[in-house]
């Protein structure tokens, strides 16, 4: 095979293996965001928990304002029904009175109500505020995670980038930009083994004698699959005649170790 083929199938396997750190750093913001959003709902709930607190505590203030309101009216009435002189105007009094009990009645009923709820609702912010207590130590020690990964894949990434340099150093130029063009467009792959006499890229059957110049460590050709274009290579040795009159199928020690 092509003196360069070795460095790049070791090539591949590097540039592969950069794909999926690179990959994984850019999963990290976004595992950084979701373990965020789990504050964002936390802080939502207290929040709305608040303002349905805040407003029943608005409402309540209103009905003790009402209930007063109306037992002002009821006594105003009471003062007035002394001085009227007709039946029809007593009756009229009266009526006015009992409504205003009637209402402050009501309010009560509901002023009621209202702190009841107000102390479920007390219960609820509290139990708001010690989610997102709960919520923010988790995050906090979430995020120390990731940030811990991410540096370590960074790292990883850089040692593994510098490999690369090391690897492709021995390549050709043209060889190098034949190997960069192909696997842009194959997603990153650029090299297929021949095996079983099949391209492993794409299945496609591989003609004989390419098989046997892949396997020839004179050859000094590169050739690429006729249906998905990919750099071939073989990791098989090819069966050999012995010279000293052996069998036709032992392999060459040389061929094997090509």
């Amino acid at each position: 095979m092509h003196p360069a083929i070795p460095h790049l199938i070791e090539l591949q396997r590097i540039d592969h293996q950069i794909a999926v750190l690179r990959a994984d750093l850019e999963a990290f913001p976004k595992r950084v965001m979701d373990a965020d959003a789990k504050l964002t709902v936390a802080r939502g709930e207290l929040a709305a928990a608040k303002t349905t607190h805040t407003e029943g505590a608005a409402e309540r203030k209103k009905l003790e304002f009402d209930v007063q309101q109306w037992k002002d009216r009821a006594r105003k009435y009471r003062d007035q029904s002394g001085a009227v002189k007709t039946n029809e105007s007593f009756k009229a009094l009266q009526h006015e009175i009992a409504t205003a009990e009637a209402e402050v009645a009501k309010a009560e009923d509901r002023q009621l109500e209202v702190m009841m709820a107000g102390e479920d609702l007390e219960r609820r912010v509290k139990l708001a505020e010690g989610r997102l207590k709960e919520a923010e130590q988790a995050v906090a020690a979430e995020r120390k995670v990731i940030h811990a990964q991410a540096a370590e894949k960074k790292k990883q990434l850089e040692t593994v980038l510098a490999e690369r340099e090391r690897i492709i150093a021995p390549v050709p130029e043209d060889l190098r930009e034949l190997y960069a063009r192909i696997a842009k467009r194959h997603n990153g792959t650029a090299m297929a083994e021949a095996r079983d006499g099949q391209c492993r890229g794409c299945g496609m059957r591989v003609l004989p004698h390419i098989l046997q110049e892949l396997r020839t460590e004179t050859n000094e050709e590169v050739f690429r699959c006729e249906s998905c274009g990919l750099i071939q290579y073989s990791l098989e040795p090819i069966p050999v005649a012995n010279p000293a009159g052996g069998s036709p199928n032992t392999s060459s020690t040389a061929a094997a170790n090509s």
